[in-house]
């Protein structure tokens, strides 16, 4: 994120972020794991697990909804009332997004008459941990795809490009409150699905500390790019998974929940 700590922080970006060859791998890595999803997809049905649940889909740094489009059309496909950010590129802490998203969130949120899940990617991972301390009645759940949380891992292979955002569009007079805010314990369900191959983000950086108070909290540890997260296969059916989930009876993530026809029926039934 954001270089809070100044030239001392900077010193040690390198012991905390990805290696470069891992960040090199990113783009190709991508592109397996984009194709493989869409390919999926195409030989698979659609079907109604969703219900027409509320479900917000929010972008990393540098990014926009286009670059969330395969997590959201496989969403949709699984019966989930989807939706953008709405707010172009996500350029960081300005006060015109921060203002934005909690816009666009309640607007979400008053339409559908209940809480809305959010599904943030890496900084945006961030945001929804905002929006659940701000409105905790309104957020059903919240997951994180490879969102770096912690102080310890906020130096990333991104953080110059923070910096570079800082000075050409300024950053809002809260976004110190902001992230500490979003660093305390998150007070509805929270997945953060992490990756130690990961070229951008260090994974203990994006890990939760696993707890039921005030919330529980669970890690689903993945193989994917960074930039895969929101498109590899694997990672798409660990966030439906997750997303099936009542939070007033909440069990927690393993893997033979995806192949097994018992859990899946289960899934199925309204929350």
């Amino acid at each position: 994120m954001y270089d809070f700590g100044g030239s001392e922080s900077a010193a040690g970006s390198e012991s905390t972020a990805p290696p470069r060859l891992l960040t090199a791998l990113e783009f190709p890595r991508w592109i397996g794991e984009y194709a493989s999803s869409r390919t999926i997809d195409t030989v698979t049905r659609r079907n109604d697990v969703g219900k027409g649940r509320p479900v917000l889909v929010l972008p990393g740094f540098s990014a926009t909804d286009f670059m969330t489009g395969r997590l959201r059309s496989h969403l949709r496909r699984r019966g989930f009332h989807v939706y953008g950010w709405g707010q172009g590129r996500n350029v960081g802490l300005t006060d015109e997004l921060v203002d934005g998203l909690i816009e666009r969130f309640l607007e979400i949120a008053d339409r559908h008459d209940e809480p809305v899940s959010i599904v943030g990617w890496s900084f945006g991972g961030l945001l929804a941990r905002r929006l659940a301390h701000e409105y905790p009645d309104r957020v059903r759940q919240i997951i994180c795809l490879g969102s770096p949380w912690r102080a310890e891992g906020e130096r990333t292979r991104a953080t110059a490009m923070f910096e570079k955002s800082r000075v050409r569009y300024g950053l809002s007079d809260r976004a110190r409150d902001i992230v500490d805010q979003l660093r305390q314990p998150v007070p509805v369900p929270t997945t953060a699905i992490w990756s130690r191959s990961d070229g951008i983000t260090s994974w203990s950086g994006c890990s939760v500390d696993e707890t039921t108070v005030p919330a529980i909290a669970e890690n689903v540890e993945v193989l994917s790019s960074h930039v895969g997260m929101v498109a590899s296969p694997v990672v798409l059916a660990v966030v439906v998974n997750r997303l099936l989930q009542d939070p007033a009876d909440w069990h927690r993530f393993e893997w033979r929940q995806l192949a097994g026809r018992t859990s899946a029926n289960q899934q199925r039934k309204p929350a």
